[in-house]
């Protein structure tokens, strides 16, 4: 037995080589995740595969979550991909008030330090408008016709980016302020109406975030037998 273990050893042993230093790799430098929820619409999409950065933030020891060095800090607009205790799952949202900002939601629309945030209409977005069903995956699985959302521009203290609401509002289109304390982080979905984030979760330990996302590396259609969407490859999540 033993001398067959080592003789797969000696026979395999670049391969097997190469195959800790890519989970090293993926664990502690980059990574792919695909997206399954519809939680970050418009910016992404069902079947996108993210790139994540997990030296963004932290340089950690593979395999954990502790931290040997501090990179930086996320803040306001970043998409970072976290391990959330409160969810039990791995999600991806985008950073919206970070430690001693003060926050709340009214008809979906932030203030954040008292500062009213702007929108506008997505113009582009909302003429390309699905014209079918979407399937609501994290929002007591509802069906939500296209024609009651609306795609917006979203001006978040500097940081321009795309969320779709619901035109008739929703239980999650407002909460009252909070302050955001030190150590943790307020995360929404960029589908404000369809995102089981800090409104559910609660707000985000920086000791859970593992990582941060600026483009898709490719992405293929669920509905659509899985065919690419050769527009999304290589797609950038950051506003030029």
């Amino acid at each position: 037995m033993i001398n067959k273990l080592a003789k797969f050893l000696k026979e395999y042993k670049s391969l097997l080589i190469f195959i800790a230093l890519m989970s090293v790799f993926r664990s502690a430098v980059a990574d792919w995740y695909t997206v399954p929820t519809s939680s970050m619409k418009p910016s992404i999409l069902i079947g996108d595969r993210i790139l994540a950065n997990k030296m963004a933030y932290d340089v950690r020891i593979p395999f954990t979550h502790f931290s040997l060095y501090k990179t930086g800090d996320p803040v306001r607009g970043d998409i970072i991909i976290f391990d959330s205790e409160a969810a039990g799952n791995r999600l991806v949202k985008r950073v919206v008030g970070v430690p001693g900002d003060t926050v709340s939601l009214n008809n979906n629309q932030l203030v954040i330090n008292n500062q009213s945030i702007s929108y506008q209409d997505d113009l582009d977005v909302t003429a390309k408008a699905v014209q079918k069903l979407e399937f609501d995956t994290e929002q007591e699985s509802q069906i939500t016709s296209s024609h009651d959302l609306q795609d917006k521009i979203e001006d978040l203290l500097g940081v321009e980016h795309s969320i779709r609401v619901n035109k008739f509002g929703s239980k999650r289109a407002n909460f009252n302020e909070v302050t955001v304390p030190p150590g943790y982080y307020l995360v929404l979905g960029d589908n404000r109406d369809n995102s089981a984030d800090s409104r559910v979760i609660g707000f985000v330990p920086r000791n859970e975030i593992i990582g941060r996302t600026k483009r898709v590396v490719m992405s293929f259609n669920y509905e659509n037998y899985y065919l690419p969407r050769k527009d999304r490859f290589f797609h950038s999540l950051v506003s030029s």
